[in-house]
């Protein structure tokens, strides 16, 4: 298949470049280079020796969709495109609902014009707010807590509401929960520009003493050690789940992508302090609004229709992440 990436120099879309290539797959993508560099483009093709087709456009702009599909014959959209910092989006909601909303629909308008009706979307888990029952299945309720957050529940609205009204349309919904790790290789993983806001980049940034100390915003949840318990899955394993959602399109459907199973922040310390060989300094600070005290998939859906299954642990992510930020220094 001919597979366009919307956003496919991202973390996780670069990620999904590159086991799609070593799949067999032609990828081809566009990405505004907001939160990623064009260097991304060049490593993919470093890991894969193939080329990858690149445009440097926005979907904002009808007329950089038009020319990746005057150009090709597409066969597939993965749509990654779209802000994603949760406080960020607290801050600046319209600066949100413009960028992730009106790009979907210029998305979805172009593919309907030239005939293509096979798509990937990039959901999350934060559309279910906070959960309440363990763990979570695809029919739980759906809620969340951030502009970031709505923005993914509208998109999978629309998505619903386009499939229902016309049946020729292959729609799958990828509910993604806390992807980390990089690339085997270390060329490509998640940089984040600006304070990261996810645990991993944090991590990282300590361990190399950009930054001073990690924050543990709350010790006294109802967990096994007080701190948040989330499903960390390796962004290999997220990538390969979208060729498994590729080779099972049919109508619309939905999919939580997780491990199955909880590791706390402070799992994830010790973890990460075993990976690169020292301690990793942190502080506890006070809970955050809005955080769960824990939540986690559970992935039967994803195993019985796509076969699909996680296969890295935590040792894998923290190891990988290390390797990546060696490589970068």
């Amino acid at each position: 298949m001919k597979v366009l990436l919307t956003g496919g120099a991202g973390y996780i879309g670069s990620h999904t470049a590159v086991e799609l290539l070593r799949a067999g797959h032609d990828v081809v993508i566009i990405d505004n280079l907001s939160n990623a560099n064009e260097s991304v483009i060049e490593n993919i093709q470093k890991i894969v020796q193939r080329p990858v087709n690149f445009y440097h456009g926005d979907l904002l702009n009808p007329a950089d969709l038009d020319r990746v599909f005057a150009d090709h014959k597409i066969d597939a959209v993965v749509h990654f495109a779209g802000y994603k910092a949760v406080g960020e989006s607290v801050a600046k909601p319209l600066m949100y609902y413009q960028n992730n909303l009106v790009s979907t629909l210029n998305l979805l308008e172009t593919t309907t014009r030239y005939g293509v009706k096979n798509l990937i979307f990039s959901s999350s888990a934060t559309v279910y707010g906070i959960p309440e029952k363990l763990p979570v299945v695809e029919e739980s309720p759906l809620s969340t807590l951030s502009p970031y957050g709505y923005t993914k529940l509208a998109i999978e609205h629309i998505l619903t509401d386009v499939a229902a009204a016309d049946p020729s349309w292959n729609i799958t919904m990828l509910r993604y929960f806390n992807p980390v790790g990089a690339d085997a290789s270390g060329l490509i993983g998640e940089s984040p520009r600006g304070i990261p806001n996810n645990l991993f980049p944090f991590i990282m940034r300590v361990a190399t003493g950009e930054l001073p100390e990690l924050g543990i915003f709350g010790n006294d949840y109802d967990t096994p050690d007080g701190t948040c318990v989330r499903d960390y899955i390796h962004v290999t394993d997220l990538a390969i789940g979208h060729i498994c959602a590729l080779e099972h399109l049919g109508g619309l459907r939905i999919y939580n992508l997780g491990t199955g199973r909880g590791y706390s922040v402070m799992e994830c310390v010790q973890e990460f302090s075993r990976a690169c060989g020292f301690g990793i300094p942190y502080v506890i600070k006070p809970r955050r609004a809005g955080d769960a005290p824990a939540i986690y998939a559970d992935p039967t859906r994803a195993a019985n229709e796509l076969n699909w299954h996680a296969q890295r642990d935590l040792a894998d992510m923290c190891r990988d992440c290390w390797k990546y930020q060696k490589n970068k220094q």
